[in-house]
């Protein structure tokens, strides 16, 4: 057989092959920011046309690379072909989240509404649907009034996740408490929420928040080192080890080591931007005294982003 056709049907066959092209594997690359998350969905949605999951794939794909618009346009398609369907709900709620800081006040005020709706939805098909009803409860929780924010639904919903899962309960009890201003119990709930369940991205996070905000280093360094070792490709991992490193003026060369994973990462959905990661890696470099590393650091973030301040005012300080 010829190489050039041997090579073309190698190609077909891994294109098609149901451990590359599956829904878990464009999850995981979706989580990574990996472009490849576009093969893999585009392989998905050819071999299993019509599959809202696959479709909630396609959305979440438009939705990492900001084009709201299409993602509200592919989610309310998606909606109307599989009305039962609670994810393409939730995701719906999410496109429409992502649309509303771009258009005008009167458009924002006719899509609350439907962000409400859409999450409200997605819960009535699937009482089991976390992400949703945490989702909802935020949105009665800041959404004013007169587009159906509600104190008591929000302090409602929290309570059913109590019940239906109790360590997503305990961080939505949190969030209550953060609203009260009741910094303690907020803190209370997030260490048992973390506790109950560590393996959380959400948890480990706010865990390791609260560890830092209460300059309690070795915990913090523990908690984000944990996530390191669990999931090495994080990249928000990665950064808060390194963050920490900044704050505590601690274990230096750790923190290099952890922005130069997150520098060799994709920019990942949710995680800080390459440039935050130059500026902290050129704090570490000078807190080190190598001034012209840090000097090269600070350079590399202000060609991302000329107005980080931050970056510029440090570098005028070396």
């Amino acid at each position: 057989m010829p190489a050039l056709l041997t090579a073309a049907l190698l190609c077909l066959l891994l294109a098609a092959s149901p451990v590359l092209a599956s829904p878990e594997r464009a999850d995981l690359l979706l989580k990574q920011g990996d472009p490849g998350a576009a093969q893999v969905i585009e392989a998905l949605a050819k071999a299993r046309p019509g599959d809202p999951d696959v479709g909630v794939l396609q959305l979440r794909l438009l939705l990492q690379k900001r084009e709201a618009k299409r993602a509200l346009e592919l989610a309310e398609k998606l909606v109307r072909q599989t009305p039962g369907h609670a994810a393409s709900h939730y995701w719906m709620g999410m496109a429409y989240g992502a649309r509303i800081g771009q258009v005008g006040a009167f458009s924002q005020a006719t899509m609350a509404p439907k962000v409400r709706a859409a999450f409200e939805r997605a819960v009535e098909l699937d009482p089991s649907l976390h992400d949703a009803r945490f989702a909802l409860m935020e949105y009665y929780l800041r959404a004013p009034g007169i587009v159906g924010g509600s104190e008591s639904k929000a302090r409602a919903q929290a309570e059913e996740l109590l019940r239906r899962d109790p360590p997503r309960g305990r961080f939505a009890q949190a969030r209550l408490a953060m609203h009260d201003g009741n910094d303690a119990e907020a803190r209370r709930q997030v260490l048992a929420a973390y506790a109950a369940r560590p393996g959380e991205a959400m948890f480990r996070m706010a865990a390791g928040a609260l560890h830092q905000q209460a300059e309690e280093w070795d915990q913090a360094f523990a908690v984000f080192t944990a996530w390191a070792a669990d999931e090495p490709w994080s990249a928000s991992a990665w950064y808060q080890i390194g963050r920490t490193a900044v704050l505590s003026e601690q274990r230096t060369e750790e923190g290099i080591a952890a922005f130069e994973r997150v520098l060799a990462l994709n920019p990942q959905p949710g995680a800080p931007e390459h440039k935050h990661a130059w500026y902290r890696l050129g704090q570490l470099h000078a807190q080190a005294g190598d001034k012209a590393a840090a000097r090269q650091a600070f350079e590399r973030a202000l060609a991302l982003d000329p107005d980080l301040e931050d970056a510029r005012k440090a570098m005028s300080a070396l």
